[in-house]
């Protein structure tokens, strides 16, 4: 697992929900290759209503249902690790927006490998840990 305390920087591509890269959803395409790049994560977040360079709005309202919402990924990591990711996202992004930003990260903690996944599928959240998934610490 990948240590990661202290002095980060961030990453967040903004790119269309119904971009793709050789037929797969570019969204997908950037988080695996982030994990094949040994980052220390990617996350996904669909967004519900936008506009960007072409100044096209997209919605997700009913009356105005739009079928390429905005999509922002967010990737976490040291800068050096960061930095040598970005000629892939120039690869991958032809048409979006791409940010840099300095972080601090405070904590950066995995799930226990051999917890049973019923934690996060409506099981027993309090057996070792408050409803969020955080466990307590055992001196």
């Amino acid at each position: 697992m990948t240590r990661l305390t202290g002095r980060a920087l961030r990453v967040t591509i903004f790119i269309g929900e119904n971009d793709v890269w050789h037929h797969r959803p570019l969204y997908s395409e950037i988080v695996h290759r982030a994990h094949r790049a040994g980052l220390a994560g990617a996350s996904v977040f669909r967004g519900v209503e936008g506009f960007g360079a072409s100044s096209l709005v997209h919605t997700s309202r009913i009356l105005s249902l739009s079928e390429d919402l905005p999509v922002a990924i967010v990737i976490v990591d040291t800068e050096e690790r960061v930095r040598d990711f970005l000629p892939q996202l120039d690869e991958l992004v032809t048409e979006g927006l791409v940010i840099l930003d300095d972080c601090e990260v405070i904590r950066y903690v995995g799930r226990d490998k051999h917890a049973s996944g019923d934690q996060h599928a409506g099981g027993d959240q309090h057996a070792g840990g408050d409803q969020h998934g955080d466990r307590e610490e055992k001196a």
